[in-house]
């Protein structure tokens, strides 16, 4: 089977101008007072699948590590060019529970990157902390086994298709146990996008 997450909604800027007002807005509070200079954030479009378990993370204002996967807790969320209502909005997000990786905090406003490696601004409030992953979005047109146990040599329970999201139970390092498309079972943690390359997750 092949599921795909439904994708986000792009919004036009009012005028090339303003964009570049905004982006520059939004540069300035990324930068001071949400980065470390000895610990900076990935920049747009980085694999995130480079910070380990074992990278250390600057802790930001909320008192979380940052950079930090959390999830949408609504169908649909307004992503905005900085962290204010005042900024436009860059896309609409319309798939409640898809992952996304906070890169950097504002009051409470949470920068954000996509699987795409797409960022923008979203209240705090629109987010939640239940973990979540893609499988595997950059093997489009393809699948990933979900087994029955963590290991290679498992019972398959179903061919997941690329881009499918789901429901991260647990992972040990390696294997992920999840719920997806209706079907439970183990993927290899290098295969999602959503979780970090040996991160534990309870």
């Amino acid at each position: 089977m092949s599921l795909r997450f439904a994708g986000k909604r792009r919004i036009g800027s009012v005028a090339l101008s303003l964009a570049c007002i905004c982006i520059a807005a939004a540069a300035i509070w990324s930068v001071f007072g949400m980065r470390t200079p000895t610990a900076p954030l990935p920049g747009p479009g980085d694999i995130t699948g480079s910070v380990g378990e074992d990278t250390p993370r600057p802790i930001g204002p909320s008192g979380l590590p940052i950079p930090r996967f959390v999830s949408l807790k609504a169908e649909k969320v307004n992503v905005r060019r900085g962290p204010s209502s005042d900024h436009p909005v860059a896309w609409v997000f319309q798939r409640k529970g898809l992952p996304v990786e906070i890169v950097a905090e504002f009051e409470t406003w949470r920068r954000v990157r996509d699987s795409d490696g797409e960022e923008g601004w979203i209240l705090q409030n629109m987010l939640a902390g239940k973990r979540t992953a893609v499988i595997a979005p950059w093997k489009k047109g393809q699948t990933v086994p979900i087994h029955r146990a963590p290991a290679t040599d498992a019972r398959l329970v179903a061919q997941l298709g690329a881009g499918v999201v789901a429901d991260v139970d647990s992972c040990d390092g390696r294997w992920c146990e999840l719920n997806a498309a209706g079907y439970d079972g183990y993927v290899e943690q290098t295969q999602l996008w959503g979780v970090y390359p040996g991160e534990k997750v309870d």
